[in-house]
């Protein structure tokens, strides 16, 4: 039985990259490698934050998709994570995809032209329509408490 995924379109945006599209690495990858579009190493100073261009740019046009951007975790390892800890491509988001990196660590990092920098995952997205009322028609036995009330 096949599974009909659904459809994205790719434009891509610099030609650098024509032939290192972004691909799924085994049948069971969850995600995408997005890779540095860069014809020369980018070095990220410690506590440094810079914007990665991948060269290219989708189109989900599907509300009930978006695109999230996540660390890759060989990088995680060595101080490298994304600077708002996970992207979210909005459907409608047309633009190019940009990583933000940023370093934790003590050390400079170089970002070698058309390394793997993240991984980008499509995930299902439910929108919600708001009900105003005055008191929740149900309650829980949790209630109001805050961060770190069901447990120590």
């Amino acid at each position: 039985m096949t599974e009909q995924k659904p459809s994205v379109e790719l434009k891509i945006l610099n030609p650098l990259i024509s032939d290192k599209l972004p691909q799924y690495q085994t049948v069971g990858s969850a995600g995408v490698d997005l890779i540095a579009c860069t014809e020369t190493p980018i070095t990220l100073a410690p506590n440094a934050t810079q914007l990665i261009h991948t060269g290219f740019a989708i189109n989900i046009h599907n509300p009930s998709l978006c695109a999230m951007i996540y660390p890759r975790s060989g990088l995680g390892v060595k101080g490298i994570v994304l600077a708002n800890n996970v992207g979210v491509i909005d459907s409608d988001y047309q633009g190019e995809i940009k990583v933000a990196l940023y370093n934790r660590s003590q050390n400079d990092f170089v970002i070698e032209p058309f390394s793997r920098i993240a991984q980008m995952v499509f995930q299902p997205v439910m929108q919600v329509q708001w009900n105003i009322v005055d008191e929740f028609h149900l309650t829980t036995e949790r209630g109001e408490g805050g961060f770190g009330s069901t447990g120590s």
